[in-house]
């Protein structure tokens, strides 16, 4: 945040987070309490088609942006950051903290001017708040369910999406850790 402050004395530095979630058919399933000894009932599709959200959230205001693409690599997450980049402000340069897929790499990446690139440390996805809105997402909306194609699948995680972004107080709630609110001040 130092770094990018000085890099921009003229500008308010945003602090957002990204990460992707694959979401399809082989999906995961959700935990619910049963009986013991018993299994739970639910639907498991065992068919191969995925569609990856591509998200970002702004923890300190609640801001969050969405893609929903056909495959992760650094073609889609160029232009994953070429859409988020026409969102931003003028004024406002943002720091998005992402993690280490080699997708994210800013040597196979056309980075916007307004967008500076922070890594993860590796193994650390708890740092990342992003990954709760997932866990969120699939246990709310997404998990014990039979997709019936790759456009039922993005038609899913879009309406998940749009569902747990539509109040920015859940998004605080979900991403917003105490360590971000003493980086962000």
């Amino acid at each position: 945040m130092r770094a990018a402050r000085a890099a921009h004395p003229d500008k308010r530095i945003a602090l957002w987070f990204q990460d992707e979630a694959r979401v399809g058919q082989k999906g995961r399933t959700c935990h619910r309490w049963w009986a013991k000894g018993r299994r739970p009932p639910g639907l498991c599709d065992q068919r191969f088609e995925w569609a990856y959200i591509f998200g970002a959230v702004e923890p300190a205001t609640g801001k969050a942006f969405s893609l929903v693409l056909p495959f992760a690599d650094a073609a889609m997450m160029s232009l994953f950051l070429d859409h988020f980049a026409q969102t931003i402000e003028d004024g406002v340069h943002v720091v998005m903290v992402l993690d280490g897929a080699g997708w994210h790499g800013t040597k196979a990446l056309d980075l916007p001017a307004n967008i500076t690139l922070v890594t993860l440390p590796p193994y650390s996805p708890e740092l990342n708040p992003v990954e709760r809105l997932w866990l969120y997402l699939r246990e709310r909306f997404l998990s014990l369910r039979e997709f019936r194609g790759r456009e039922h699948i993005i038609d899913a995680c879009c309406q998940a999406w749009n569902a747990a972004t539509d109040d920015p107080r859940r998004i605080r709630s979900l991403c917003l850790y105490p360590w971000i609110e003493e980086v962000n001040s």
